[in-house]
């Protein structure tokens, strides 16, 4: 079965990084778009980082500079590589993956999740 398994979440004061890993099974990571979201308390889900499956990133606005999404082909994994966080950084961390070459705009269009990891700034 597909699976997305997360890892790496904790708590962490400001200032500080941390570094999430999404290992993939039964599918590699190199030929779909993989994306990071988060859910925040008060807030929906929303999206922080994607890799196309040629390489390309995308990131919003609220990470740029702070936060790097990479991925292992080897290991068929993708992390995240989060510095100089924030409280307002706290929330579920997500990955998942949409099963198309370029990262879609839509939520609706990822077809399958992890469960998460929970990332807490304080």
């Amino acid at each position: 079965d597909v699976q997305l398994v997360e890892s790496g979440g904790g708590w962490v004061q400001a200032g500080g990084s941390l570094r999430l890993a999404c290992v993939a099974s039964e599918f590699t990571v190199s030929t779909d778009c993989m994306t990071w979201f988060r859910q925040v308390p008060g807030r929906g889900r929303e999206g922080v980082a994607g890799i196309d499956s040629d390489g390309t990133t995308e990131y919003a606005d609220f990470v740029k500079g702070r936060f790097t999404i990479l991925k292992d082909e080897a290991k068929n994994t993708v992390y995240l590589q989060m510095n100089s966080l924030k409280p307002e950084d706290t929330g579920m961390y997500y990955c998942a993956v949409s099963w198309e070459r370029l990262c879609p705009p839509d939520q609706a269009d990822f077809a399958f999740w992890g469960l998460g990891t929970q990332v807490t700034v304080s």
